[in-house]
């Protein structure tokens, strides 16, 4: 059926994942397939790369990552304190994976989802940033994070001891405590939700686009596919800075040191 035959059935058709379950328990198959595909990827081709490394002739693919290396490597020794082995690899891997997965939303909207149907599956997206399940999995993962480095580098007391004392000082406690948890909730919330609120703002625009007349799509299609591969690039650079922020204040005490 064209997308102009019903278009309010089209968007909730698109905006549907293939999932088993119900509710809260429900496990959303489609996010899951995808992001573990591109992840897979991600590592076969790391693998691949680093088993041919070669420094006199290096392949274009070798080029590539040692760029995002080294650009990952910059906006690390900028923001991190000092050096940890966990750092380096964790912002690598959330900037390549993250723009993986939200690259997704450049392929045709309807390519995927048609070639399922034809398999008999009904429903199928294939953006897993557009499924607030995957972002807020991924920014509750760097809020655990956060909580072990501040008991290990802070140590437990003096890591409870700040929700006393921040930020009135500690004869306002009761508010400091409510402010503070307030603070440290928001972090892993505003990380997963500007990832997801684009994304799916974006996914959004391609199907509104899906509704024009086949003939009237190619202009502002291609228009907004261009203007979108700096959103997917951007907002996998945001994740990836503010990953390596939260755990750079993890790191760091009061009185600066780390």
């Amino acid at each position: 059926m064209p997308a102009t035959d019903n278009p309010v059935e089209y968007i909730e058709h698109h905006l549907t994942n293939l999932q088993v379950g119900h509710g809260f328990w429900s496990l959303h198959l489609d996010t899951l397939i995808f992001s573990w595909l591109l992840g897979a990827i991600l590592v076969f081709v790391g693998w691949r790369v680093g088993r041919k490394l070669s420094p006199d002739a290096p392949s274009g693919l070798q080029n590539l990552l040692e760029a995002i290396l080294e650009f990952v490597e910059g906006q690390v020794k900028s923001t991190f304190p000092g050096y940890s082995p966990l750092i380096g690899p964790l912002a690598f891997t959330v900037f390549t994976w993250v723009f993986l997965m939200n690259t997704m939303d450049l392929l045709p909207i309807d390519l995927l989802p048609k070639a399922a149907s034809l398999m008999g599956i009904g429903h199928l997206r294939v953006v897993p940033t557009t499924d607030p399940y995957t972002t807020l999995g991924m920014a509750l993962t760097v809020f655990v994070l956060t909580i072990y480095y501040n008991f290990r580098v802070k140590g437990p007391l003096n890591y409870l001891k700040s929700f006393l004392v921040h930020p009135f000082g500690i004869w306002l406690f009761p508010i400091n405590i409510v402010m503070t948890v307030i603070e440290e909730l928001a972090k892993p919330l505003s990380l997963g939700l500007r990832l997801f609120g684009n994304m799916f703002a974006g996914e959004l625009v391609f199907m509104l686009i899906a509704l024009l007349p086949w003939w009237a799509q190619w202009l502002p299609g291609g228009a907004w596919a261009i203007f979108h591969i700096l959103v997917i690039t951007l907002q996998s650079f945001i994740f990836m800075v503010l990953t390596i922020m939260y755990l750079a204040m993890a790191h760091t005490n009061d009185d600066g040191a780390h």
